[in-house]
């Protein structure tokens, strides 16, 4: 078994890489980018932190809000360019109080409000 180490990432251009945030449950919660400085703050203190593309800045999910994510496993994939953050998610994790980020479905060419967080719940 090898020591991870994050310079093994592969990080875009400007120096960041997409994290998908899933519940322990399989629902995906929400997409946001992390760089180097997050994922390390995000290994060593259990709760996920983001970098903010918005205001350029760390961003601890939940720091304002209290819905706090705490990370459960960290996984890479297969071209290590992505990361999957299960999570146990403390409150709504989109910033519009819903659970998950993705409660817009596109059914027949329209936009509708999706009801369950997998298509087997509409």
């Amino acid at each position: 078994m090898a020591a991870f180490e994050i310079a093994s990432l592969k990080f875009d251009a400007h120096g960041l890489i997409p994290a998908i945030a899933q519940a322990e449950t399989g629902e995906v919660l929400m997409l946001a980018w992390m760089n180097a400085e997050s994922l390390a703050a995000t290994l060593r203190t259990g709760e996920v932190t983001y970098w903010s593309r918005s205001r350029r800045e760390l961003w601890r999910k939940g720091a304002t809000s209290g819905h706090v994510q705490r990370l459960v496993e960290l996984r890479l994939d297969c071209d290590r360019d992505s990361l999957l953050l299960i999570v146990d998610q403390t409150g709504p994790a989109c910033h519009t109080n819903r659970r998950s980020c993705f409660f817009t479905a596109v059914r027949g060419g329209a936009e509708v409000a999706a009801t369950g967080a997998f298509p087997s719940e509409r």
